[in-house]
């Protein structure tokens, strides 16, 4: 999608995805490899009650889920930033979670623009896990 058909206020809705205990390890072993992501004892003994997804799992599942939406295609230059992310509720084995995106600003450049999106992904229960602003520049 070029520039200038994404229209402010648009909302997206992903596919939806389930987490496995066994990916959450795996992730978090590799890059985040703290207690209550890979030590199934003294994750049950916090206040989680159990192995929880290292929040930038969550952002990497969150993210594959808006670009699976294809709708910026090969129009897409380069992502610019992500700006207030915020790991709101945890997320656990088996929740299945989902993505919305809505258009919040777009910043007119010389050959291309820049696109703001409010991405925010819930779980099973449409419980807010994630929410994060997402930039990138777009062809025009």
């Amino acid at each position: 999608m070029k520039y200038h058909e994404i229209m402010i206020d648009e909302k997206f809705k992903s596919a939806s995805y389930t987490v496995t205990k066994e990916e959450i390890m795996e992730f978090a072993s590799q890059f985040d490899p703290q207690y209550m992501h890979i030590d199934e004892e003294k994750a049950k003994q916090s206040m989680f009650k159990g192995i929880i997804a290292s929040g930038l799992h969550t952002l990497c599942i969150s993210f594959k889920l808006w670009t699976d939406m294809n709708i910026l295609g090969e129009d897409i230059i380069a992502g610019t930033g992500v700006n207030n992310l915020k790991f709101t509720k945890p997320v656990y084995p088996e929740d299945t979670l989902y993505v919305t995106a809505e258009v919040i600003k777009k910043t007119d450049k010389t050959k291309s623009g820049e696109v703001t999106l409010l991405l925010t992904s819930y779980n099973y229960d449409d419980i807010q896990v994630l929410q994060a602003e997402i930039s990138a520049l777009v062809s025009k």
